[in-house]
């Protein structure tokens, strides 16, 4: 057994509730409530839930909602959103949702936000928003966080009960050039880069630099996410990867996101060029191999970084192999089976 460990952070989980072909929806919402329980007792620090909308391949699309379920199914874990489309609802609704959510799970709450709107027209239609909505994504922010601190707000009659007084920690889902909207709002950042490439370490230093302390968050806080699978070979562990790759695949090339489909099925296709050249590149984003290559690469990136925590978004077909991935993660990190969560 390997002795590869690596430095000392917190380890997280993101589940979207992606659907397997020839399941219900149902069944992936309920495995997403199920694998909450399953990483809370590995020691995992928070569990994210997300929001899709009109995505055949996603059952996920009502976040705080599940993120009841968990939280409820849980007891210890910190639960949250990875996260609520913010354009696609006005500022007053979330505060109101993620002031009920932590009122009754009090200290376990986590406001997780980004800044997408529905991917085809007909989707912004029936949100009742266009692609334009997302350009004022830093007054939607102070808008929402005034609801809890009771600081100025658009509408100064209007209160979000029960939210108001409550700390709810505030995150922003950030790419390279979303880093400074995180900085600006006072919020922990997300961003994507496994690999640590400079622009992604670059953005993180400048939101270090730029961060603004404010009633929710005094200190900036920077997450790394990405999917990440340990197997006992990195060709196990990349098939591991395969199912949520190829969805992603042919949703480039076919403008459609399927349900998931095993990978020993994924392998026999007949690719075209282009459709394995994305496969390639969902791959090639994703860390994954054995428990010695995946702790150096990990070790290193929060060396880079100064990650103060690491978001794991990796989905698959099979969940059992998924769960044993994260549990051979847990052991890697150290992490403290079933501790109390401390901070956000």
């Amino acid at each position: 057994m390997t002795t590869a460990r690596i430095r000392s952070t917190r380890f997280s989980v993101l589940d979207r509730s992606l659907t397997r072909r020839g399941r219900e929806p149902a069944e992936a919402l309920r495995g997403t409530v199920g694998f909450a329980r399953e990483v809370e007792g590995l020691g995992y620090h928070r569990f994210w839930v997300s929001e899709h909308h009109s995505v055949p391949g996603v059952a996920g699309s009502a976040p705080t909602v599940l993120a009841a379920a968990v939280a409820a199914a849980t007891s210890r874990i910190r639960v949250g959103t990875g996260g609520v489309m913010l354009p696609n609802h006005r500022p007053l609704i979330v505060a109101e949702q993620f002031g009920v959510l932590e009122s009754l799970f009090p200290g376990r709450i986590d406001m997780g936000l980004g800044r997408s709107v529905g991917f085809t027209d007909g989707i912004r239609r029936a949100l009742g928003t266009e692609k334009d909505a997302m350009d004022d994504f830093d007054g939607q922010l102070a808008e929402l966080a005034a609801y809890f601190t009771d600081g100025p707000r658009a509408h100064p009659q209007v209160h979000a009960r029960p939210a108001e007084g409550l700390r709810v920690p505030l995150f922003v889902l950030a790419n390279e050039a979303g880093a400074d909207i995180a900085a600006r709002a006072g919020a922990a950042l997300v961003i994507g880069g496994l690999h640590g490439e400079d622009r992604m370490l670059a953005a993180v230093d400048r939101y270090r630099a730029g961060f603004r302390p404010t009633a929710l968050r005094e200190h900036p806080y920077v997450v790394v996410a990405g999917g990440i699978a340990v197997a006992d070979t990195a060709d196990e562990a990349r098939r591991l990867l395969l199912p949520e790759a190829w969805a992603l695949a042919h949703s480039r090339t076919r403008g459609v996101f399927p349900p998931l489909l095993p990978a020993e099925e994924i392998e026999s296709l007949e690719m075209t060029e282009r459709e394995r050249g994305f496969l390639g590149q969902g791959l090639s984003g994703q860390l994954y191999g054995t428990e010695d290559e995946v702790a150096a690469a990990l070790d290193t990136l929060i060396g880079r970084s100064g990650a103060d925590e690491v978001l794991v978004t990796a989905a698959s077909y099979d969940r059992a192999a998924l769960l044993a991935s994260h549990r051979r993660l847990a052991r890697l990190a150290a992490l403290p089976a079933a501790a109390v969560p401390q901070g956000a």
